[in-house]
């Protein structure tokens, strides 16, 4: 296509996208369309490398973005493990509860409670 017939080189929209990718303007050119950018069928000589550039761009942040959510997913199943191991290990160590003190047979009681009262009665002479 020559570059006289090329519809893509007066379009302001690809000027600026493509402006930005140059500047390495990245917040710039997402704003610009950048993530959704489809390069069109037929292009010019003078087209072919900004419409390289942009797709450059375009890919490495579409690899970025998708690394990104890969790496929150793989820590959000890291955090779920550690407290799924933490509740595991708090079930494990709670304490079995205190059981009653044993209580002692009639006789047992009959002969303590008569000591302690013989000893109280020793005390007040």
């Amino acid at each position: 296509m020559k570059v006289e017939d090329c519809p893509h080189c007066d379009d302001p929209a690809l000027a600026a996208l493509a402006d930005a990718v140059a500047a390495d303007d990245i917040d710039r050119a997402i704003a610009l369309g950048l993530l959704d950018f489809m390069p069109p069928a037929a292009a010019c000589a003078r087209c072919v490398p900004r419409l390289g550039a942009i797709l450059i761009a375009r890919d490495a942040r579409l690899r970025a973005l998708a690394a990104r959510e890969r790496y929150r997913a793989r820590q959000m199943r890291l955090t779920e493990r550690a407290e799924l191991r933490a509740r595991r290990r708090a079930a494990a160590v709670t304490p079995a509860p205190v059981a009653a003190p044993p209580t002692l047979p009639a006789a047992a009681a009959a002969v303590l409670a008569r000591a302690k009262a013989k000893a109280a009665a020793g005390k007040a002479d």
